[in-house]
């Protein structure tokens, strides 16, 4: 197959990363010719472009594609966007994120490409954007899913929201896990000890982690809150926050505020190949995020054998099991998550039973090859059958 995936910008994340791993296994494994469409990796996030360059991904960089809202710029971009493909004439055009999936799709559907698929890593719209845009965004994606053949979801969550605010109908979505490398995680734990001495941690820390960007909705401010009461009653517990972004000074203010620099430590930005290590050094995972699609954190956590705790929203609830897995909290609620922590920074045999069945369930589900061959799968069964055009 010849296959176009078209994403907004190659930052760290579990979007990016995704799409990565698709590529490079569309060329490895299946023998496809694959090129990568983005716009430059602008942001505090840092980059996955030289990732994607050194694992010989074909890349061609738009830099009039960017993530704000700019009418004379992205007419640049689809336009661009628009001459790539047709110089390329893909079998597949698979696109990713809001800007680059709107763009993408319309741009593929134009030329008539036999097959086009938009994933939904995240939701679009949410409770937390103002109503107007909330509306612009939900009808900018009903326009869009009528410009693809298909649309594959990271979670059931996701096609539930898509399918609620009449973005398509449910028959369009595929559920298709969001791929990783699954080994790093699954042996991490031979890091746990050195990487432990690095951070500073004694043998009766325990250490909460949370992977996630310092960034609006992230929650970092509800684990600042629940701080006090879970070192109240767990004195032993060190926070570690992995991640940069905007929000890392209003979070340390908070913690000096609370009075608890001595329990939280910052590790800045930090490579892919760092997290699972990061994980291994911790005893359990914290996921505060107000919207996700299925954050990354929680399955990387899990595979990695530690428990997790996490607000209840999108997708979550499909990997973090009540008492099986982790522990779910009402989202927002700090006095919900305070307590949560306190019960399983103070109980190890709980941690250790909560870390061992996450690991059993989700050590294989999560590889990114089983991903890219249901992806794949979908393609061809596009192709063989194709819906009609545009």
């Amino acid at each position: 197959m010849r296959i176009a995936h078209v994403i907004t910008r190659l930052i760290l994340g579990g979007a990016q990363e995704n799409t990565v791993l698709c590529c490079e296994d569309l060329l490895r494994r299946h023998g496809d010719d694959v090129l990568l469409v983005t716009g430059p990796p602008l942001g505090p996030e840092g980059s996955l472009l030289r990732r994607a360059e050194a694992s010989g991904v074909p890349l061609r960089v738009i830099d009039s594609l960017r993530r704000p809202v700019h009418p004379w710029r992205d007419a640049r971009a689809y336009v661009q966007l628009k001459a790539i493909l047709r110089h390329f004439r893909p079998d597949v055009v698979h696109t990713h994120s809001a800007k680059g999936g709107i763009l993408g799709r319309a741009a593929a559907w134009a030329l008539g490409v036999p097959a086009v698929v938009h994933t939904v890593h995240g939701a679009p719209f949410h409770p937390y954007q103002n109503r107007a845009a909330r509306a612009a965004i939900r009808a900018c994606e009903r326009w869009a899913a009528r410009r693809c053949h298909a649309m594959v979801s990271v979670a059931d969550a996701m096609t539930d929201l898509m399918v609620e605010g009449r973005v398509a109908p449910r028959e369009k979505f595929t559920t298709i896990l969001s791929g990783m490398e699954v080994e790093p995680y699954l042996n991490a734990g031979v890091h746990r000890e050195r990487v432990r001495r690095e951070l500073g941690y004694a043998p009766e820390h325990v250490v909460v982690v949370k992977v996630a960007r310092l960034f609006h909705l992230k929650g970092h401010e509800y684990l600042v809150r629940a701080a006090p009461e879970v070192v109240g009653a767990v004195p032993e517990v060190r926070f570690l926050l992995v991640g940069d972004g905007l929000l890392q000074d209003r979070v340390r203010r908070q913690i000096e505020a609370a009075g608890l620099s001595g329990h939280f430590q910052f590790t800045g930005l930090v490579p892919p190949e760092r997290i699972p290590e990061l994980l291994a050094a911790a005893d359990l995972v914290v996921h505060a995020s107000l919207r996700e699609g299925l954050a990354r954190a929680l399955p990387q956590g899990l595979i990695s054998g530690k428990p997790v705790v996490s607000f209840d929203v999108d997708g979550a609830r499909e990997v973090v099991l009540p008492n099986q897995t982790g522990l779910l909290v009402p989202p927002k609620d700090a006095g919900a998550l305070a307590a949560a922590l306190v019960q399983l920074a103070g109980d190890a045999d709980l941690r250790r039973r909560l870390g061992e069945e996450g690991h059993r369930r989700f050590a294989d589900a999560f590889r990114h090859e089983r991903m890219t061959e249901a992806i794949r799968r979908l393609y061809a069964k596009l192709l063989e059958a194709p819906p009609p055009g545009p």
